[in-house]
């Protein structure tokens, strides 16, 4: 039969280690948080700013060519259409870029090359 002082010995020992890991695996899921958040708010300032972009844009040209409604809408479109191409772009590019990280894409059954 194991000694008392041996378990209370042995007992503070995996208290320490389990704490290490609770540590460890908390720093690890809020690095991964931060990052998620990063991209979040990455995306979100690639839309706005693509859409405020053209509507500053269709401004100046109402104003210098007296367009009044005209250079304001067109510049929202085309802010409109900017930020959506560059959110698709982007958000392909970091699909990709963790598909590769897990290892890419199984192929379909009976998509062999013969």
């Amino acid at each position: 039969m194991p000694h008392p002082d041996n378990l209370k010995e042995e007992a503070k020992r995996l208290d320490k280690r389990l704490a290490a890991f609770e540590a460890e695996r908390t720093q690890a899921r809020s690095g991964a948080a931060q990052r998620a958040m990063g991209e979040g708010y990455r995306f979100l300032s690639e839309v706005v700013g693509g859409v405020l972009g053209g509507l500053g844009l269709g401004w100046l040209i109402d104003h210098y060519a007296k367009t009044q409604p005209f250079g304001l809408i067109g510049g929202l479109l085309v802010g409109i259409g900017v930020s959506t191409f560059v959110a698709v772009r982007g958000a392909m590019g970091r699909a990709k870029a963790a598909s590769e990280r897990a290892g890419g894409t199984p192929s379909a059954p009976g998509d062999e090359d013969d």
